[in-house]
């Protein structure tokens, strides 16, 4: 049975090797291995998880035994309004099917309605199929954004949102 867990700083290791199995068939066709090495370094080295748990960012790792099939990680963005943001969501291509990811999600938004969150947004590459998993589990396309990250890089995303 799959189970999650909240992460803690010594799981970052895992949460780095499921990024690095997920993103190359979650994204070489879209914008090829140069472009997978440059984000997968800045956006899953040590240094940025280590600051992203201390920044408060929280992190679920779904698995069963001592099996990980995937992680989503998520934080809030505007006090304010309590809005989040759902920052990464990804299973193992092994485990597609297994309804991880749906596990994963509802859990995120259990976490977020009970934290008395209006809305959480996420970005996805236009491309992505992942774009009707976020459908199906009730978020729509609120805009189009193109962001610049670095070394002539850009991601070209919807940005998505589910109101609670």
């Amino acid at each position: 049975m799959i189970t999650l867990r909240k992460a803690k700083e010594d799981d970052i290791e895992i949460i780095r090797d499921i990024a690095k199995e997920t993103w190359p068939s979650a994204y070489l066709e879209i914008i090829g291995q140069k472009q997978i090495d440059y984000m997968l370094d800045k956006m899953y080295n040590k240094g940025e998880l280590l600051k992203q748990f201390m920044e408060g960012h929280i992190f679920l790792i779904a698995e069963e035994g001592e099996n990980q099939y995937g992680f989503a990680g998520y934080s809030i963005t505007d006090h304010e309004a309590r809005i989040y943001k759902l920052h990464k969501l990804y299973v193992l291509p092994s485990a597609h099917g297994k309804g991880v990811g749906k596990i994963l999600i509802n859990e995120v938004f259990n976490q977020v309605k009970d934290a008395g969150g209006s809305a959480l947004q996420l970005n996805v590459n236009k491309n992505n199929k992942a774009k009707d998993f976020y459908i199906k589990a009730g978020f729509t396309v609120k805009e189009s954004v193109k962001l610049d990250i670095g070394e002539g890089y850009f991601m070209d995303d919807y940005v998505m949102e589910y109101k609670f």
